[in-house]
């Protein structure tokens, strides 16, 4: 019987980690997991960690030995995200934060928020349509920033980003938080689209080369692309 009620216990525990708490059977209470004891570094929040950015972005995050904190943020799927990376064994400690009840406890004492929230560009979709949806929730975000972590680092991935970045600097610029140093548009990912193309294209080992986008998206973008020479064999 005791070891019956043993294992009952053990399974029970179990389940508390892997299932996200629940508040009233209602409102999700805040994931706070660690998987190893974090060190002094930079505390991270990313606004949009459940989304198909946010997820690679946020194990990215935890895999940093820089980062000793990582808030993950979203409106749907924060627990199970949450769960997911924690189990990552890197110094980090991972909170979750679900729906705009919890957007500013996601953000005090932040040093740098990252923003992937937003919708993908969908087939059919206008790059107007992407930017009416899209602006309306960088413009939320960054009044929390402004309220809660006026100092930190902003990330803008949100699509477009030509025209999610200066939104943001505007908010920032009405609330008074405004730093050009700390605001930066982040296009990465289409660059190392861009690389693996002309790699596949042009059958070149890759890292031969870097690239630059430059312009809008779609249709006036275009790349920069800069061989580089390797001086020791010439």
């Amino acid at each position: 019987m005791e070891a019956n009620s043993g294992a009952s216990d053990r399974i029970s525990r179990i389940a508390g980690h892997l299932r996200p708490q629940r508040e009233d059977d209602v409102c999700l209470k805040r994931s706070d997991c660690r998987a190893k004891g974090g060190v002094s570094g930079f505390k991270v929040a990313i606004l949009g960690a459940a989304g198909g950015i946010g997820q690679p972005l946020a194990m990215l995050m935890k895999m940093n030995p820089l980062v000793s904190l990582l808030h993950l943020y979203d409106v749907v799927n924060t627990p199970g995200v949450t769960s997911d990376i924690s189990h990552m064994d890197t110094g980090a400690v991972v909170r979750g934060f679900l729906g705009q009840q919890q957007l500013e406890d996601a953000l005090i004492g932040m040093d740098l928020v990252i923003i992937p929230a937003g919708v993908p560009r969908k087939p059919g979709m206008t790059r107007d349509d992407l930017f009416n949806i899209n602006a309306g929730i960088v413009k939320t975000l960054c009044e929390a920033i402004a309220r809660c972590c006026p100092k930190a680092i902003v990330n803008v991935i949100s699509n477009p980003v030509n025209s999610t970045v200066p939104i943001a600097a505007e908010v920032f610029k009405r609330a008074g938080t405004y730093d050009p140093k700390r605001l930066l548009g982040v296009t990465m990912l289409d660059v190392v689209r861009a690389n693996t193309f002309v790699a596949e294209f042009w059958v070149l080992i890759q890292g031969m080369w870097m690239s630059q986008l430059l312009g809008d998206m779609l249709e006036s973008q275009f790349y920069l692309f800069f061989l580089r020479l390797n001086l020791l064999a010439l």
